[in-house]
């Protein structure tokens, strides 16, 4: 079996020398994360992901696990767990795929065109169907709140973390600096 692991590691590799950022677990090529941005001109454009990647042993003959750490709100992506349903991961996945299709073409192509009438997430479904504009300002509001932090970039981190705590104090101190400077 030295051809899947051999794959499997060109494959990884091929990940971590593109843009993406991936971050392995356990030191191993099995399970890794992999920081995602949404694609331009989509309403999750700007959010940043965390995708659980797991290769099984058959791997490139059997496909990827794929699942989305921090919550998205999509049909195709179920909120609590972060499966995700696509056809070609989950059905018709060939050798002839790898790990750059999975984030360069098949996750993008589900965030620009979710199908709601195959969901893993009813509500966003049936939201999507009835009320585009909600649905709409609903997946802006998941992406704000759960997708703006990089997973491994750490300037990212301390940025958005000081944002977090000046966020919080400037609240605070504002008021407190708003009732000392009136008086």
């Amino acid at each position: 079996m030295s051809s899947p692991s051999k794959r499997r590691e060109m494959d990884v590799m091929k990940l971590m020398m593109s843009d993406y950022t991936v971050e392995t677990i356990n030191d191993g090529l099995n399970e890794f994360n992999v920081e995602f941005h949404g694609p331009k001109e989509s309403l999750y454009e700007g959010a940043v992901w965390k995708i659980r990647v797991e290769l099984p042993d058959a791997y490139p003959y059997k496909s990827p696990s794929i699942g989305f750490v921090n919550k998205i709100y999509h049909p195709n992506v179920d909120e609590l767990s972060g499966s995700v349903c696509l056809d070609v991961i989950n059905q018709s996945w060939s050798p002839m795929f790898d790990l750059l299709n999975v984030f360069e073409v098949f996750l993008p192509q589900l965030l620009l065109y979710p199908n709601p009438s195959d969901p893993l997430n009813g509500d966003a479904a049936s939201l999507m169907m009835k009320d585009r504009k909600q649905y709409d300002q609903k997946v802006k509001e998941y992406c704000e709140r759960y997708a703006k932090e990089a997973i491994t970039n750490s300037t990212a981190e301390v940025e958005s973390s000081d944002e977090d705590i000046s966020d919080e104090e400037s609240g605070s101190s504002d008021d407190d600096i708003a009732g000392h400077a009136d008086p």
